[in-house]
């Protein structure tokens, strides 16, 4: 039983299957949600083998009260992308037409890993005046960076901020993604590590070592993580 943040989910489908075929007795089961919701169903005693998180705050809600064995250890890296609908109806051009009047933005609810570093983006973008602009545009806050996407896809937003590991190949065609100055983005860590008394026991740790591999590395890179 793996816990992985739901941004992991395209790479560790794969993942899973990939470590299937290597250990045909094993049947790999994700669960896939925000790391925050993760968390804390770790710290109030859900039995897992892994956990995945998207945030080193969030791990740390899971170690809190014991339920790690041994250190997390960051297997990816992820930054954040401005998207639009491929018709761009809001006419976005720059991160700064964020605080457009009258612009449909969409985030992640707070609590979620990519609420927080998009939040930290914003806060690197502008002073307390276009903050301020950007939040009044705030029309919905999603359960999970996936859903944010998806809004985007239906023009049900003029802009979300999600992950570019988010951008898949099935919507990269259909959406428009406004790029970020390095300077004022922020850069995601993903801690991975066995949880304490896994049901699993060694095969989760085999799980892990297959992630941090070059086998684990080379899947998330082919969709968008960074190392």
């Amino acid at each position: 039983m793996v816990f992985a943040a739901a941004s992991l989910s395209d790479a560790f489908g794969q993942i899973a299957v990939e470590f299937e075929v290597a250990h045909p007795s094993v049947k790999v089961l994700l669960n896939l949600a925000p790391s925050s919701e993760l968390a804390i169903q770790l710290a109030e005693g859900a039995a897992a083998d892994v956990f995945a998180s998207a945030s080193q705050a969030q791990m740390q809600v899971a170690a809190d009260p014991g339920r790690l064995a041994g250190q997390p250890v960051v297997f990816a890296t992820n930054q954040l992308t401005i998207l639009a609908p491929a018709d761009n109806p809001a006419d976005l051009h720059t991160p700064a037409d964020l605080a457009k009047p009258g612009l449909r933005l969409v985030l992640a609810a707070p609590g979620a890993p990519v609420r927080q570093y998009s939040d930290q983006r914003i806060a690197l973008m502008g002073d307390a005046v276009f903050q301020t602009a950007v939040y009044a545009n705030l029309a919905s806050e999603e359960p999970n960076v996936r859903q944010v996407a998806t809004r985007v896809l239906l023009g049900e937003a003029d802009a979300g901020i999600v992950y570019a590991s988010d951008v898949t190949p099935d919507i990269a065609g259909r959406v428009l993604q406004i790029a970020i100055q390095a300077a004022q983005n922020v850069v995601a860590t993903y801690p991975i590590v066995v949880v304490g008394e896994a049901p699993g026991g060694e095969v989760a740790q085999a799980f892990a070592d297959f992630v941090l591999g070059p086998d684990g590395q080379s899947i998330l890179q082919e969709w968008g993580f960074g190392n």
